[in-house]
């Protein structure tokens, strides 16, 4: 166990860099230059120069990324170029929304993911496992920028049940923030919830299967009881990994729902860095999105090996 743990620490140190020189090189090879967008369209190439000289654009590509890696090692993020503010300071006002709306749909795609998995597996009627399947193919189909519009047509401008999006504090006011969240959430769910139901579906009916469920049903244990507190938790490692990889999936949509659902968060921020050319904080918005994934991934790895006794990591199964 602990062999595996650092092997992980070590291999995901060692994507993270190979991702650093990733990102730092696309990012600058893309057309554009900052010092442009900050002088304005007006200024003379003295200006230009000049500020791409205090800006350090003016050195090699390579001593800016050994720069910027310094300075990510010293716990310094840096400046924005475009907005003049602290890279770390633009996080943490815009971290709480993406946080609350990843967290948001995590709870939608978790709690309809698995019980869609588990109804799905034990329900003996065709017509609710077709409509299901159904439903599945559809929320798969459509992507949510697709789904975002449609949920803003039906709940906010038909129905009027719902906010078309925007922000309120959670902690301010509370029940305002949530209804501003279930829109976005949910269309940010929907095409993870059928995937991790068919996945739990699919091990629930290998699991019904093994000898000790015939077993235990020969004995006259109910079905449903060995389902609940026998099966499923043996069944959730597959769903669990995919749910674990799919937040990652939910951080970058982030992107697309805080520009649909006018949402101010870090993937708003990032496309504004983008635009903007702003290297140095899209890098670091880029980066602190991939290693998040990372840690979530290997964090889901150790819950697998918890739950199920038969995981034996870094040795044999």
């Amino acid at each position: 166990m602990t062999r595996y743990v650092i092997t992980r620490l070590f291999g995901a140190f060692a994507v993270l860099v190979v991702v650093s020189v990733v990102v730092f090189s696309l990012l600058h090879l893309a057309p554009g230059d900052p010092a442009v967008i900050i002088a304005g369209a007006d200024a003379d190439q003295a200006t230009v120069d000049r500020i791409r000289s205090d800006l350090g654009l003016d050195r090699s590509l390579t001593a800016q990324y050994f720069d910027w890696v310094r300075q990510l090692c010293t716990g310094h993020l840096g400046t924005s170029y475009t907005l003049g503010q602290p890279i770390s300071s633009l996080i943490a006002q815009r971290l709480p929304g993406t946080l609350q709306l990843t967290v948001a749909a995590t709870l939608v795609m978790t709690v309809f993911g698995l019980l869609t998995g588990v109804v799905l597996a034990t329900t003996r009627s065709r017509v609710l496992r077709w409509v299901i399947d159904q439903l599945s193919t559809l929320s798969l189909a459509l992507p949510p920028f697709v789904s975002g519009v449609v949920l803003i047509f039906f709940f906010a401008v038909l129905w009027r049940v719902l906010p078309s999006g925007g922000d309120a504090s959670l902690l301010d006011t509370p029940a305002s923030s949530i209804r501003r969240l279930i829109l976005p959430a949910v269309a940010m769910a929907l095409p993870a919830i059928p995937v991790v139901a068919r996945l739990l579906a699919t091990e629930i009916r290998r699991n019904l299967d093994q000898e000790y469920v015939l077993t235990a049903l020969a004995k006259g244990a109910g079905r449903r009881r060995i389902t609940w507190r026998h099966v499923l938790p043996n069944s959730l490692g597959p769903a669990v990994l995919e749910l674990a990889i799919r937040i990652g999936h939910l951080l970058g949509g982030a992107v697309v729902a805080e520009a649909i659902f006018a949402r101010a968060g870090l993937g708003s921020l990032l496309v504004q860095a983008v635009q903007t050319r702003d290297y140095r904080l899209a890098q670091v918005l880029l980066l602190l999105a991939i290693a998040a994934a990372i840690v979530i991934q290997l964090l889901s790895e150790l819950l697998i090996a918890r739950m199920d006794p038969r995981v034996r990591l870094g040795g044999k199964a």
